[in-house]
Parts: C-alpha cells; sequence; structure tokens
C-alpha cells in the first residue's frame, strides 16, 4: 500500500537537506526518490508498506530524525489537496488568546491566563471555562477592542499564504472560533476567510456585560460547523482539513479527513491524525502535496 512520508521544517530554520532525506529514506520500506517541495524546507517521500506497520515506521524515522526540528507526518496519496478549511484562531490563526489580551485591559491576565491554559489543556470544560473569563471583564469598553487589534494581535506566520493559496485552488475557507466575533470579524477578513463563525459578547451599549451570547460555540459546535459547511459543499470526509491548537478542537480535528494539531497541546498533538510542531502554516499546504512554487502571493 503507497504512503507519502512529509517532512517539515520551519522556514526560518530550513535543515530538511539532502543527508537527512536519504536517512529517513533508507528506514522506510519500498520508499521512491525524495521529492522536493521547498528548499530545505519540505520534502515528501512515497513508500510501500502496510498500515498496521505504520506506529512502528513512525518511531523508526522518529529515532533517524532525533532531535532535528523537522515534523513528520504519514499521509494516504488519495485526495491530498481539501475543498474545506475550517481553522481554529487563537494562537493557530494568530499568536494570542484574545480573551487573555482583554484580561491584560484590567489587570486579570495572569488569573484569566491561568483559566485558559486549563481550558486548552482539556483539564475544564470550555463553556463553563468561558463564562468565568467573560464575566470578569465586565465594564470594559469596546473601544479597547479595537486597539487590542492593531497593537497586540498577530497574524501567525504562514497564516495567509495558507488561506489564500487554498483559496486560489477552489477551497472555502472558514474561521470557527471558540473566541468572539469582536475579533474574528477582523481577523477573517485580514486572512481572506470567506467566513467567520465565533461567539458574541453581550453589550451594555459601549461597554462589556460580562456575558456571552447562548448558545455558545465550543467543541462539538466547531463539529458541527465542519459537518454543515461540508455537507452543504456537498463534499466527503476526506475533502477537509481541520486545524487547532486546544482541547476544544478536537472534534473537529477528530471528523476532517485531515485533521491537524498545530503547536497544539499535548492531548491534542497525541489525538490528532497529523501534528506541525517546528514548521509554521504553510506547513499545512505542503501536507496537501503543494509545491513553493504554488503558493497565493
Amino acid at each position: 500500500m503507497l504512503h507519502i512520508a512529509v517532512l517539515t521544517a520551519n522556514p526560518d530554520n530550513p535543515v530538511v537537506n539532502g543527508d537527512l532525506l536519504d536517512r529517513v529514506r533508507a528506514a522506510l520500506p519500498g520508499a521512491h526518490d525524495p521529492k522536493s517541495l521547498a528548499d530545505g524546507v519540505a520534502a515528501e517521500i512515497a513508500f510501500e508498506a502496510d498500515a498496521g506497520s505504520l506506529p512502528g515506521l513512525l518511531d523508526d524515522v522518529g529515532s533517524v530524525l532525533g532531535n532535528s526540528p523537522v515534523d513528520l507526518n504519514i499521509l494516504p496519496p488519495a485526495h491530498r489537496r481539501k475543498a474545506l478549511l475550517v481553522a481554529d484562531m487563537d494562537s493557530t490563526m494568530i499568536g494570542q488568546e484574545c480573551v487573555d489580551e482583554l484580561a491584560d485591559l484590567v489587570g486579570l491576565k495572569a488569573q484569566v491566563s491561568l483559566i485558559t491554559e486549563r481550558a486548552m489543556q482539556g483539564e475544564i470544560a470550555f463553556e463553563p471555562a468561558l463564562r468565568e473569563r467573560v464575566a470578569l471583564l465586565k465594564g470594559l469598553a469596546t473601544n479597547q477592542i479595537d486597539r487590542l487589534l492593531e497593537e497586540r494581535i498577530t497574524l501567525m506566520s504562514g497564516a495567509e499564504t495558507l488561506v489564500k493559496t487554498m483559496r486560489a485552488n477552489g477551497a472555502h475557507t472558514a474561521l470557527v472560533s471558540g473566541g468572539f466575533t469582536l475579533f474574528t470579524g477582523p481577523v477573517a477578513a485580514r486572512l481572506g476567510f470567506h467566513e467567520d463563525r465565533s461567539n458574541r459578547l453581550d453589550l451594555d451599549g459601549e461597554f462589556l456585560r460580562g456575558t456571552i451570547a447562548e448558545p455558545i460555540l465550543g467543541r462539538e459546535a466547531k463539529r458541527e460547523a465542519l459537518v454543515e459547511l461540508r455537507d452543504a459543499l456537498g463534499l466527503n470526509r476526506e475533502q477537509t482539513l481541520a486545524v487547532g491548537d486546544g482541547a476544544n478542537d478536537l472534534a473537529m480535528i477528530a471528523e476532517a479527513g485531515l485533521g491537524v494539531a498545530f503547536r497544539a497541546k499535548p492531548a491534542v498533538a497525541a489525538a490528532a491524525g497529523a501534528r506541525v510542531t517546528h514548521g509554521d502554516l504553510t506547513a499545512l499546504l505542503y501536507l496537501q502535496g503543494y509545491h513553493r512554487d504554488e503558493f497565493a502571493a
């Protein structure tokens, strides 16, 4: 049975060289010649193996890689290019957790960040944790959010290229977040997503009321959004891609044809079919077989 081993590194640390590829190829049964996708950054090797042997092969190749800052993922050759991207926002498409940055404005970042971390690790339920954090923001002026977006919110490396390249190749793109519409709208527009879905903060004039409009978009709602979009577009499961980093992303990652844990919490990385720890978000394009020359400007 044919499989594809994809190796990706961070573009700022291009270590996928010929020597490494030769060693990986030697560890794979029936391996074909390596194919470069981006010099030093990404390559793939087709090989022949029974599905049952893949866990052991991952261990073998992992030993070959050692401490090299390279991500290894093994994928089937069919349906590599996806027609639907569903992406988390906080710590995935952007480098921050928006609720933590809001809390910093009222001097409560340390307290709120601790709750966020426990929720993302899956130690506490997402929905009550979100209500608890938002309650601490009561009275915050909404004009502070515009300042946050301008001064603190940064796009994750490779995010814009990922979205634009998939759109240029006919994919539908959706930002589906447990965060808030006041952030997802501007972020989705900056990155070029077709649409965004997230939670709505209740307002009292120009101030936060400290509550969230129900129902809260959490773990199951993210999965349901993926299924709804997939069905509406007439796609099958293999044509979908989901990416996230926290426990509330696990259901949509499991539902997708290609579910990617991006710089994720340990429990999420362990459960996902694909993991990107060292690379940036363009790694998701290499997983789909894109060559660097095919990226949208």
